[in-house]
């Protein structure tokens, strides 16, 4: 039974490819949200536009909806509104409503035939990496949006999109709002020196320093930190993200050394502790004399928290303050 349906599947993404046309071009630098010139209201066709400057059209707001990601999964159900299917990957405990959804894979791996038998009106994915899913998505009968959240601002265009997208508006406002609010209120803190802080992203054996351009490193600095890799030359393929230089962070001195994962956090940990200590000036950081040195909660950073960006400025507010 399964291979008709894969015949199938592979045959609709073959039309995708060669049917697909290029969407109506839209101004560039313009914010992502309802095209120009449009104003749906519920049951009356809507027009948005994602990340990627693609105007896309539905005949009415979506109700069978995908999230390929946590973060797009949280805005959905913070929003009011439920998912069809979900990220293959453990849901945060925020989110127990989605627990029983459909895993489709995620942005990195998305399972075409799952998304056909599910026939969602929107798949919501990730720009650039599933600019290459769309002729499949629209090939199975669905529409594809794409967004991405490299920076607290792009969470709250998120926030704004898919809440023209759900016609929710008033809940995305306030939403955003929250957000604008804790912003603010990390601003009005009494200022003191900024804490020296090292922002590390590691798997077993391998670690990057996260920069001021991603999101973590947004976070970092809008919480009233001082991020010491800022000035790090950015990697090719991970141009929010750098080489972890150990001469340089002897230099910098840290307070505080955070580190981000998505598994095996305390093995990360150990790991790179034994590779920054091959360097004899290690222990004498304040971030290793003072034991300065946390794993970040998963769900919070490293990845789009969505909505819980908030629990994340807060939480890093209080570690920072800690590590003075």
């Amino acid at each position: 039974m399964r291979k008709p349906l894969l015949m199938l599947v592979l045959a609709a993404a073959l039309n995708g490819l060669t049917a697909c046309a290029s969407a109506p071009s839209a101004d560039l630098g313009s914010a992502p949200g309802v095209k120009e010139g449009s104003t749906p209201s519920k049951g009356s066709t809507l027009i948005i536009k994602d990340f990627a400057d693609r105007s896309i059209t539905f005949p009415s707001a979506p109700q069978k909806i995908v999230a390929l990601a946590n973060g797009e999964m949280d805005i959905v159900y913070a929003l009011g509104g439920t998912l069809v299917g979900r990220p293959t990957a453990t849901v945060p405990a925020a989110l127990q409503a989605a627990q029983s959804v459909e895993q489709v894979g995620s942005t990195h791996g998305l399972d075409l035939e799952k998304i056909a038998l599910l026939s969602p009106d929107v798949v919501l994915g990730n720009h650039p990496l599933n600019t290459k899913d769309i002729p499949g998505v629209e090939g199975v009968g669905s529409k594809m949006v794409l967004t991405s959240a490299n920076s607290i601002d792009d969470i709250k265009k998120q926030i704004g999109l898919f809440g023209q997208l759900l016609q929710k508006e008033d809940k995305a406002k306030e939403l955003t709002q929250a957000i604008d609010q804790k912003l603010q209120e990390l601003k009005t803190t009494p200022s003191t020196a900024k804490t020296r802080v090292l922002m590390v992203y590691g798997a077993p054996g391998t670690y990057m320093a996260a920069l001021n351009n991603s999101l973590s490193g947004d976070i970092l600095v809008s919480a009233g930190g001082e991020n010491i890799a800022a000035d790090y030359p950015k990697l090719d393929n991970y141009p929010q993200y750098a080489q972890v230089n150990t001469e340089k962070i002897m230099k910098s001195n840290p307070q505080l050394i955070v580190i981000m994962t998505h598994g095996s956090p305390e093995k990360v940990k150990d790991g790179f502790m034994k590779e920054m200590q091959q360097n004899a000036a290690w222990s004498s950081l304040d971030a290793v004399k003072n034991n300065h040195i946390e794993i970040l909660p998963a769900d919070l950073f490293g990845t789009n928290p969505g909505t819980k960006v908030v629990e994340a400025l807060d939480l890093m507010s209080k570690r920072l303050q800690a590590a003075k």
